[in-house]
């Protein structure tokens, strides 16, 4: 079989069965290993290494994600005009500590803003679909409906 080096046979990403294939393993013993399981033998685990480097395999993050049953992402909540969030300094100062305390997750940020009846509809829509694994409100008024969204 020839290298396909970034690209798989369908001329896409390599795929996890032809990883499997390259190493002669099942598309499982692949996801172990992948997974840094310790039940695959150090034979098996430098095989399907191979094939992955060989093939330039990069695990599809979604479809991990949807299998976890987890989106990693977070959302920063603000239920304030978009015109006051970027006209205020602690917004910005905000938004940059959370991007930092984030950098070295696997999560991604998404800024919403939940200022109008409309959007705060849309938002529950978003929430109750569980695209997000978590939510950050900020700049939340005492009477204020989103915490018990």
């Amino acid at each position: 079989m020839a290298v396909h080096g970034a690209r798989g046979r369908s001329g896409g990403r390599p795929t996890l069965e032809e990883v499997a294939a390259r190493a002669g393993v099942g598309r499982g013993t692949v996801s172990r290993v992948i997974n840094g399981s310790p039940r695959v033998s150090d034979a098996t685990r430098a095989a399907v290494e191979a094939a992955v480097a060989e093939l330039g395999y990069v695990p599809n993050t979604a479809a991990r994600a949807l299998a976890a049953n987890r989106t990693d992402a977070i959302a920063l909540v603000v239920p304030e005009p978009e015109t006051r969030f970027f006209a205020e300094p602690y917004f910005s100062d905000m938004l940059r500590g959370v991007g930092a305390q984030l950098s070295d997750t696997e999560m991604q940020l998404l800024l919403i803003f939940a200022g109008s009846d409309r959007e705060r509809e849309r938002l529950a829509q978003y929430l109750a679909a569980h695209r997000v694994d978590g939510v950050l409100l900020v700049s939340v008024h005492a009477d204020d409906p989103l915490p018990d969204l």
